[in-house]
């Protein structure tokens, strides 16, 4: 079988971390901050990394 491509998406929104987790922006802060609370805003600050069944997902992606 021939190499696959990497998603040009995924390589824009997700990075590997050096354990293999992957890491993502907090969702939610795109707009309709008038609507969230304060301690939400505060919170979403950042990165995050995702759940196990996510990070396979988005691996495949990443890798090919």
């Amino acid at each position: 079988m021939p190499k696959l491509k990497t998603k040009s998406g995924a390589k824009k929104r997700f990075k590997l971390t050096a354990t293999g987790k992957v890491k993502t922006a907090q969702a939610g802060k795109r707009h309709g901050m008038i609507k969230r609370t304060a301690k939400f805003i505060r919170n979403a600050r950042g990165t995050t990394t995702l759940s196990d069944a996510d990070a396979k997902i988005v691996k495949q992606f990443l890798n090919g």
